[in-house]
Formats: C-alpha cells, sequence, structure tokens
C-alpha cells in the first residue's frame, strides 16, 4: 500500500511540475491580425493591428507596412495597445488601392523573440 502511494505521488508531483513549466517554454505567437492575414479589404485602414497569444516587450516588437515596391508606408509609430500589451499597432496614411506587406517582430516576456511578414490586399 505504502508502494501503491509512493507512486502515486510521484506521477502527481511530475504531473505538476510539467504544468507549472509549461508557461515558461511558451512564446509570443501571432494570433489574428486586422487586416487578416491573406485578406482584402474594400477601403484603406488607419491601422494594421496584430494580436499575440501573450504580453509583448514594447522595446523589442515592432511591425513595418511596405508596399509592392517594397517601400516603407506606414507612420513609423508602432506601439502597444495601452489596455492589452497583447495588441501591437502602427497607423496608416491613406493607402492606394493594391498589396502591402505586414513584417513583424515580436518578443514575450521570456525573451524569446519571433518574427513574421504576410501580405494583404486593399481594394477600391
Amino acid at each position: 500500500m505504502a508502494t501503491h502511494r509512493g507512486i502515486v505521488l510521484v506521477i502527481a508531483t511530475c504531473s505538476a511540475l510539467s504544468l507549472a513549466t509549461t508557461g515558461a517554454f511558451a512564446h509570443p505567437r501571432l494570433v489574428s491580425a486586422t487586416p487578416a492575414v491573406g485578406g482584402t479589404v474594400p477601403a484603406a485602414p488607419d491601422t494594421v493591428a496584430l494580436r499575440f497569444n501573450e504580453r509583448l516587450e514594447s522595446k523589442f516588437s515592432s511591425v513595418i507596412i511596405r508596399d509592392s515596391d517594397g517601400k516603407q508606408v506606414d507612420k513609423g509609430d508602432p506601439q502597444l495597445d495601452k489596455s492589452d500589451r497583447r495588441i501591437l499597432r502602427v497607423s496608416l496614411p491613406s493607402l492606394a488601392a493594391g498589396v502591402y506587406k505586414v513584417e513583424w517582430q515580436a518578443v514575450g516576456a521570456d525573451g524569446h523573440r519571433i518574427e513574421g511578414d504576410f501580405t494583404f490586399r486593399v481594394d477600391h
């Protein structure tokens, strides 16, 4: 009986430790974007907003929007949402119809940096 309790205790301890450390190995990941990844919008948006699965570090997280010629077209003001540090935004001027590339990098609380890109289309 004591052996059975010992085995149960070891299993329970290992399970608890694995659950406790799961968050330590998590990294930021893009959950959604507005405009949507690969999406088409009928009019030029005022901003691009990226939502991540965890809070980001503002000093090391950024987003740039480029036109089809590779020229940066955003207003150069990427910032985290004050009420939700999982959302990274950048302002846009009035965009012409066309395809735009969103290039982003994000650093989470664990210091792990990820980056990615996607496109969206503006139709007028």
